[in-house]
């Protein structure tokens, strides 16, 4: 695509806010690549064919040749040192290129979105006769969220949840754990610890690296999402076509430095440095990745519709897309105090990105190419807590309980302040 397109890919680039000029220090680290490797192999065969002349000659003639074979050697040596540094760079330059732009996506920063859907009625309060109390004010009547302790044991952004804070976390991992099982996912608990390899092939060490929380001794990261592991599930492997689409439902702590979330969401457990999630993943052939980024966007569609929460759906513009997605949708829950959406799921086509980096690759046909991986947020915890709350409460500080949770709850349809 570079050396074919490669105004495609500065034209994706430019999309993002990224560097243009990245593309051509590309193609000129591939043009150097490929011209030390012919260098090299001239080398090498010059040198072969020396080797084969060497025993049959004598004399000044033999010792002609034993010069030139002792330059040549030097020669095939800096050739291969040539080569190596240039395939070094190029792949170095490669890891810093962000995935192609679908060309369907806005163009612009985080506020160049373009509404898709909205689901739901947003709930007049005033209307009802009385004020929205914030998901912070709730969760403490309610005995379910302590911040001050958290920030006590950990430092700012940490929290507890207590009592029925977590009960509701269960029940919501559960409850989404059926409902991706039900659609074919096989569950997931996965590790939250990676090797480097594995968070660099999934693109969270580009412009996400500031985010990422590293044990400098162990030389491993903390993943940010389940998403890491299950991409490097089939790292270095090679699936038949029949198996696909693969599809799993990851489980895992998620933890994320905010790094420059400095004054944003400081209340309350809406931006939080670690939380659980369950992630959806799925590995399809890259010509169904469209369709499978489709059905990922429809279940988690589902899943909002059955907490009951008013959302909207919004196609995301080209310089809020992250490194690794071609596409990604993102569906904001109606947040009553905030008077705003806000992300509650996202889902992105990856193409053949990830796959590429991590050589996962589809045999069909006595055929092996890349394949396409495809994520998508189901349930990503404090987050939902905060909508549940806010959009179920009640005018004496009591929430209701969506009915899908209630099977995981006890049968419990209220959840009532508690007394201290």
């Amino acid at each position: 695509m570079l050396r074919e397109d490669p105004d495609r890919v500065r034209a994706s680039q430019r999309a993002r806010g990224e560097d243009v000029a990245l593309v051509d220090a590309l193609l000129s680290a591939d043009e150097r690549r490929r011209s030390s490797g012919v260098r090299f192999d001239e080398l090498r065969a010059e040198q072969k064919s020396l080797g084969k002349l060497i025993p049959k000659a004598a004399g000044d003639e033999k010792a002609e040749l034993l010069k030139k074979a002792e330059q040549l050697k030097a020669d095939v040596k800096a050739a291969d040192a040539d080569r190596d540094a240039a395939a070094s760079e190029t792949q170095d330059l490669l890891l810093k290129l962000s995935n192609l732009v679908h060309p369907d996506v806005p163009v612009g920063g985080e506020e160049d979105f373009v509404t898709l859907e909205t689901h739901g009625d947003i709930r007049d309060f005033d209307a009802e006769g009385f004020a929205p109390k914030d998901h912070l004010e709730l969760g403490q009547l309610l005995g379910a969220i302590d911040v001050e302790r958290g920030a006590k044991v950990s430092g700012s952004r940490f929290y507890f949840l207590t009592g029925v804070g977590a009960l509701l976390e269960l029940a919501l991992v559960n409850a989404a754990m059926a409902q991706a099982t039900a659609a074919g996912f096989t569950p997931m608990l996965t590790p939250a610890l990676v090797r480097p390899q594995s968070m660099a092939g999934t693109g969270f060490l580009g412009q996400a690296a500031q985010d990422v929380y590293h044990l400098d001794k162990d030389d491993l990261y903390l993943v940010g999402t389940s998403e890491v592991a299950l991409a490097a599930y089939h790292m270095d492997e090679i699936l038949d076509a029949d198996r696909l689409p693969l599809r799993y439902a990851g489980f895992s702590p998620c933890f994320r430095r905010e790094a420059g979330s400095h004054g944003k969401d400081t209340r309350g457990i809406f931006r939080v440095h670690q939380f659980d999630k369950v992630e959806m993943f799925s590995y399809v052939a890259p010509e169904d990745s469209q369709a499978e980024h489709q059905r990922l966007l429809e279940w988690e569609k589902q899943w909002l519709t059955s907490l009951e929460l008013p959302f909207r759906v919004i196609d995301v513009a080209s310089g809020d897309l992250g490194s690794s997605a071609a596409r990604k949708y993102d569906c904001e829950a109606w947040i009553p105090t905030q008077g705003k959406y806000r992300e509650l799921t996202s889902t992105s086509d990856c193409t053949e990105f990830q796959s590429r980096r991590l050589s996962i690759r589809v045999r069909e046909d006595k055929k092996v190419r890349p394949l396409a991986t495809l994520n998508g947020t189901l349930c990503a915890v404090p987050r939902t807590i905060v909508a549940i709350l806010e959009n179920h409460q009640q005018a004496d500080g009591s929430v209701r309980v969506p009915e899908v949770l209630r099977p995981y709850l006890g049968g419990r349809e209220i959840l009532e302040p508690v007394t201290k």
